[in-house]
């Protein structure tokens, strides 16, 4: 019996390495090509460190707990110059990251209008979108950010002669002046939004698995608009703070309370929102172009209006050819607002700029900057390939 197990499996046989072989040809190959990256990679950084002992020049990252010296014109968190240079780097980093986050937003809300309006029968909106598209996408960035620092700075009046475009809300040569809340608000109420937001989404998922077991659908999206609204006002409710309304008003050469967004931010803003939005709006376009007309034309069948058509049917499907571009489209985003040093706003190019002109120590610099990009590139794409993988079609 013993025997016969033998028979039927019968020990393999030992492979023979050989030149031949496509599989080791393959490692030879690759184990060559890795040797000589790191021969090349060894020539350079042992260059690099010969030549800086040669000039005197101090190596490492040591210089980050030093003090900066230097101020920053505006930090999401609070900044002194007798604070370290790791402080300054760390309010760039911050700056960098309002700009984009913002910008990614805007953007996206700006090119799907367009994209969408792209499509439309009427003639003069679909010609006016096309024409805003060529000009935006064609002029370059750094132009278009030239434009808008001067519309501001230079076009727009003072304080005392400042644009009233709604109550509360002016426009100078100061920056864009918005009425602000005055007080401990920021921590109840970002949490109360976290909780909705976790809250909206358990709301999905047993929304989809009611739909499927019943056959009706649930409100989700007005239950979740009043999550969205309601929870980060009970959480302040419940912390008890007290807040209260800032309304701007002129007092003297300035304005006096509220809260001003700096010429230099506003101008970055509006150059990333209206430079990439041209670019969203196209993706938007073929991506609904995408969708085949038969699915316009069963859910006319069904006598489904046009704008929850596109809502329900046609924007969910298009999504899947959307995400790949969008993801691009928001690394170019975040890796052009570093232009900024381009108009004074001070990003972390700049400061880090800044930090290594005093410090004498440009390399160490230039890998701040390039792991700050590579960092927040590798985040946006990892949270879009996860987006996208949860959108893509699953066969049965």
């Amino acid at each position: 019996m013993a025997a016969s197990k033998l028979e039927n499996h019968p020990r393999p046989r030992k492979r023979h390495y050989s030149w031949s072989d496509p599989g080791v040809r393959a490692v030879v190959y690759q184990g060559m090509a890795l040797g000589i990256v790191a021969i090349v990679a060894w020539m350079l950084v042992s260059n690099t460190l010969h030549n800086l002992s040669v000039r005197n020049i101090a190596t490492g990252f040591g210089f980050l707990g030093k003090e900066a010296g230097f101020a920053i014109g505006e930090s999401v968190i609070p900044y002194e110059a007798s604070q370290s240079y790791g402080r300054a780097v760390l309010v760039g980093l911050l700056n960098t990251l309002r700009v984009a986050a913002v910008g990614i937003i805007l953007a996206t809300l700006l090119g799907t209008l367009i994209g969408i309006a792209r499509l439309s029968g009427n003639r003069l909106l679909s010609g006016l979108c096309a024409a805003y598209i060529e000009v935006a996408r064609n002029v370059p960035l750094l132009i278009q950010l030239f434009f808008w620092y001067a519309l501001v700075t230079e076009t727009a009046p003072g304080p005392r002669q400042a644009l009233h475009i709604v109550p509360g809300v002016f426009l100078s040569n100061r920056g864009l002046t918005v009425p602000a809340l005055d007080g401990a608000w920021a921590t109840p109420v970002l949490s109360g939004l976290l909780c909705a937001v976790l809250a909206c989404h358990a709301l999905v998922r047993y929304g989809r698995a009611y739909q499927g077991r019943t056959g009706r659908r649930l409100p989700v999206l007005w239950l979740g608009a009043l999550l969205l609204a309601g929870m980060p006002a009970l959480f302040f409710a419940i912390s008890g703070t007290q807040v209260s309304l800032s309304v701007p008003y002129l007092g003297g050469f300035n304005f006096t309370g509220g809260m001003t967004v700096s010429p230099e931010f506003f101008a970055l803003l509006m150059g990333l929102v209206t430079y990439t939005a041209a670019f969203i709006a196209e993706i938007v376009r073929s991506g609904i172009q995408a969708v085949k007309q038969g699915q316009w034309e069963a859910a006319d069948s069904l006598g489904l209006p046009r704008g929850r058509t596109l809502r329900l049917v046609v924007l969910p499907q298009a999504l899947r050819v959307m995400i790949p571009p969008l993801t691009s489209q928001y690394l170019n985003l975040t890796k052009n607002s570093s232009l900024a040093v381009a108009i004074g706003y001070p990003d972390i190019v700049s400061i880090v700029n800044t930090t290594l002109n005093q410090t004498g120590q440009a390399i160490e610099g230039v890998l701040i900057i390039m792991a700050a990009y590579l960092t927040v590139s590798l985040s946006i794409s990892m949270a879009m390939n996860w987006y996208n993988q949860r959108l893509a079609a699953r066969e049965r």
